[in-house]
């Protein structure tokens, strides 16, 4: 598939001048808790996680204290979070998995993160990136929104965005280009209404120019319309 061509070097120059801080906004100490709160983070608030785990990493910072717990206690432990009942499952099962594998340790290799239970390719970018310096590129939901309305990728599937991005961004970049694109999904380039009239991309947004286009268009059939009628 022909990526549409868009001009990358500005986007992420851009992007950074917007953004000059992004991070991880996941708060942590340790690869183990990074791990986890990922884990939680799927279809809940990065905001509502870090609520939980301020709790939770304070009570049990370990994979070896963490694995004390029972499927009912850890549920206990973060119920304030979505589909808390199979987070826990998966949970306590990792937890059982770093202890009886890895000493306690997470693995800073994708191969190994992954068969970890509740981890997949989103999270284990993520552990490898924040935790270990490992250049990656996470697609979470915001990265797959604003990467394909700017037109850095076109696909539905996060791999293939992944791919995508790998492609175009410079790999000493990925991580940085990461947390742009999620920053700039939180804060301007909103699921149902994109500020796109503030947006600093709007010259190189594959969407914007899309919609401008749409506009101009139905300006002009209104135009005529009117002109026929009079």
């Amino acid at each position: 598939m022909a990526l549409p061509r868009v001009p990358t070097t500005k986007i992420l120059d851009a992007l950074y001048e917007l953004y000059p801080d992004a991070h991880c906004e996941l708060n942590f100490q340790t690869p183990f808790q990074l791990l986890i709160a990922t884990i939680l983070s799927a279809q809940a608030t990065d905001k509502k996680v870090n609520e939980v785990t301020e709790g939770l990493f304070r009570r049990y910072p370990t994979a070896e204290a963490m694995a004390l717990l029972t499927q009912e206690q850890m549920e206990q432990e973060i119920k304030e979070i979505g589909l808390y009942k199979n987070k826990a499952k998966n949970i306590l099962a990792t937890c059982q998995i770093l202890l009886d594998q890895y000493g306690g340790e997470v693995p800073a290799s994708m191969e190994r993160l992954v068969e970890l239970p509740g981890v997949g390719r989103k999270t284990a970018n993520v552990v490898l990136s924040n935790a270990f310096g490992v250049p990656a590129m996470a697609v979470d939901t915001h990265v797959h929104r604003v990467s394909n309305r700017i037109g850095l990728a076109l696909s539905d599937d996060p791999v293939e965005i992944e791919r995508q991005l790998c492609k175009r961004i410079p790999k000493s970049k990925w991580t940085d280009a990461h947390h742009w694109l999620i920053w700039h999904g939180r804060r301007v380039c909103d699921a149902r209404k994109p500020k796109c009239e503030v947006c600093t991309l709007n010259p190189h947004c594959r969407h914007f120019k899309a919609a401008s286009k749409a506009a101009r268009k139905t300006v002009q059939a209104s135009t005529r319309k009117k002109t026929n009628v009079d």
